[in-house]
């Protein structure tokens, strides 16, 4: 009886002994197959549950994986895009585009699933997920796009055109209408032609037709806007002189006025000179003239335009406008204290560099009017808007420090005839210059700023021909 009962107490013991070890056997044996599929299998393989496209690529090579979205790339060599507005097309060829799957890429993110740093996460990719559809990676050449994008903008944008005024009779009216324009919706397009890819990578479209976004663009003032400008007045004048020009000079002068003739400047906005006359070059019909560049009096493009900002500087000061930014000149121009002015009053202009910068701080509009006499040799600047009751002075103004010019310079020059000497740049006396600029309003001074010049002493240079 008592060897039944120790009988009885053993068997669950022996129970659980044994269903312990045909579990750690099981886990054993689960570990050992876990290690065999996924270590050893699929060791340099992709694991089974990997799609791409909805194809499968379980047990494939990374190599194998790459050759397939090779083979497909040569399909993309004839596909094109074309993009069309009105009579301006422009296409973009497979080959040029370098269109396909990045095969390295695509096969690498295939095989990576499954072989992350988390054990669990790749137990559940390796062996539980059923399927894992990938999107394989198409590229193509955005830089190439980007450039038919900008070639295609050049093309087709077409600026709107502010109107420009002119004030006569007390009353302001047009004298050249305002016009519309057009531009390219660059981002659109661009996502128009991102959009294709989807389509042209299915393969399933060789031809693919975008018609180009292009919007309408209006004018910062219209021809019907004339009534609200409130320009009632002349409040400004400016004056130079430029006897002596030689006719380069003298055309340059008369088109960058004509430029800023008819132009408006807001209340609040700061008036940029640079950006008003815009490049000025021999595309944009200026000549060759003097200029001042990397420390010498030499020909070029635009000679005179200082001229212009020069007289309009002067403009602004007698109407009591801020001077957001000025620049005087390396040395003291002749032309600018012709009529009677003392050096200071110069504004020189050299884009990117050195700008006009003036603020339109009254109520109303200003309107820009600019004179040239190319017969009297002067520009004249009249400046119309609404009197605020400013008054605007120029004190203390002095000039100071004379310094003579350094002794010539002469150097020898091979392409000219010996014995010939030509001068290539000019002595001037250099200085120093000051002036109060003060602008009084209701009885409160609203600027009272100090325009400091510092003249360089000038040499002038002689080229002597060595030539035999």
């Amino acid at each position: 009886m008592r060897q039944k009962k120790k009988r009885r107490a053993i068997l669950p013991i022996i129970i659980i002994i044994g269903t312990f070890i045909c579990v750690v056997v099981s886990l054993a044996g689960v570990v050992c197959w876990y290690y065999w599929y996924s270590i050893v299998v699929y060791k340099d393989k992709v694991y089974p549950a990997v799609t791409m496209n909805g194809i499968s690529f379980g047990g494939k090579t990374k190599s194998e994986v790459a050759q397939y979205w090779l083979s497909l790339n040569k399909s993309f060599a004839n596909t094109e895009i074309i993009l069309n507005f009105e009579t301006h097309i422009a296409t973009l060829s497979g080959s040029a585009l370098n269109l396909g799957y990045d095969a390295t890429l695509s096969a690498t993110q295939a095989f990576v699933v499954g072989r992350s740093p988390y054990y669990l996460s790749n137990v559940n990719d390796r062996v539980f997920k059923k399927r894992i559809d990938l999107t394989p990676v198409f590229r193509w050449n955005t830089e190439y796009i980007q450039n038919t994008i900008q070639t295609l903008v050049e093309d087709i944008n077409i600026p709107a055109q502010d109107a420009l005024f002119r004030f006569s009779g007390g009353k302001v009216l047009a004298f050249k209408p305002s016009k519309t324009g057009r531009a390219v919706n660059e981002k659109e397009l661009l996502s128009k032609i991102e959009s294709s890819m989807k389509d042209i990578a299915t393969g399933n479209t060789p031809v693919t037709t975008i018609a180009i976004p292009v919007e309408t663009t209006f004018p910062a003032s219209s021809t019907t806007d004339v009534n609200t400008f409130g320009i009632k007045e002349r409040i400004g004048t400016g004056y130079s002189q430029f006897n002596g020009s030689i006719p380069g000079r003298i055309h340059n002068v008369a088109l960058a006025a004509a430029k800023l003739n008819g132009v408006l400047v807001k209340p609040g906005e700061t008036f940029s000179f640079n950006q008003t006359v815009g490049d000025i070059s021999a595309a944009t019909g200026y000549q060759s003239a003097y200029i001042i560049k990397n420390g010498r009096t030499v020909m070029g493009d635009g000679g005179g335009v200082c001229q212009v900002s020069t007289t309009l500087f002067r403009a602004a000061l007698n109407a009591g406008l801020p001077i957001v930014e000025r620049h005087e000149h390396s040395y003291r121009v002749h032309y600018y204290e012709e009529g009677g002015f003392k050096a200071g009053l110069d504004a020189t202009v050299f884009d990117p560099t050195d700008d006009l910068k003036i603020k339109n701080d009254t109520p109303a509009y200003i309107l820009i009017q600019t004179a040239t006499d190319i017969n009297n040799f002067t520009l004249t600047f009249e400046l119309y808007g609404t009197s605020d009751g400013r008054k605007a002075e120029i004190l203390n103004h002095q000039v100071w420090g004379a310094s003579p010019p350094p002794s010539d310079l002469y150097q020898d020059d091979p392409t000219l005839p010996k014995g010939v000497v030509k001068q290539v740049d000019f002595a001037a006396w250099g200085a120093k210059a000051s002036f109060l600029y003060k602008v009084v309003k209701n009885g409160e001074t609203i600027t009272d700023q100090t325009f400091h010049s510092n003249y360089r002493p000038w040499q002038a240079v002689f080229l002597r021909g060595t030539k035999e």
